[in-house]
């Protein structure tokens, strides 16, 4: 059983079982409360679905990109979960739960705050092929930055469906594929910096 996390774009949660069925999600668009829902919203699936985490298996971690707080949270409540059961934790580049098994080249794009947006390219693929990115491009300039791929059809999304993340991860596995490395997928420098 595969518990997925992400919190790149609100948070989301969801289980999913070996044969890829999603046994229960829960999501909140909440852009700041990640830390205050996380919890409530894993303790929802585990009740819907009628499971308990002792029938894990994996534990699936969406590494973003998002911003900087709100990445960190669901990737913190990812490794605690998956480091108390020790189990296997599985990063997965966010947007590529909404460009896995894509019909026709396609590009995903989250808000990345400050006037910019993330963006990843995929090719029609029965799995998943991410071409290009994740890159941040502001709005009026993303044609020109996609270059060959700003004919492709575009997916403007508010929130990362976690059970995709999780069918992603089990794709992965399957087929033997190597993960990305378990790192946040900021794009850009912090705010803050420590004096030198």
């Amino acid at each position: 059983m595969f518990l997925a996390i992400d919190s790149s774009a609100g948070t989301q949660v969801a289980l999913v079982d070996p044969q890829g069925v999603t046994r229960a999600e829960a999501s909140s668009d909440n852009p700041r409360g990640h830390a205050e829902v996380v919890g409530v919203l894993l303790e929802r699936v585990f009740a819907e679905a009628g499971l308990t985490p002792s029938e894990l298996t994996h534990v699936v971690m969406g590494i973003g990109p998002g911003p900087f707080t709100g990445l960190r949270v669901g990737m913190a409540a990812a490794s605690a979960f998956a480091q108390s059961r020790s189990l296997p934790l599985l990063p997965v580049i966010s947007h590529d739960a909404c460009g896995w098994g894509v019909s026709e080249d396609t590009v995903v794009i989250t808000d990345a705050r400050r006037g910019e947006v993330a963006y990843s390219v995929y090719r029609a693929s029965d799995s998943l092929e991410r071409i290009a990115g994740p890159l941040l491009a502001r709005p009026e300039t993303l044609d020109d930055d996609l270059g060959a791929h700003a004919s492709a059809t575009r997916v403007v999304t508010e929130e990362i469906p976690a059970a995709m993340l999780a069918k992603v991860a089990r794709d992965f596995l399957a087929s033997g594929r190597e993960f990305p490395t378990p790192a946040p997928q900021y794009l850009r420098s912090p705010d803050v910096t420590m004096p030198k």
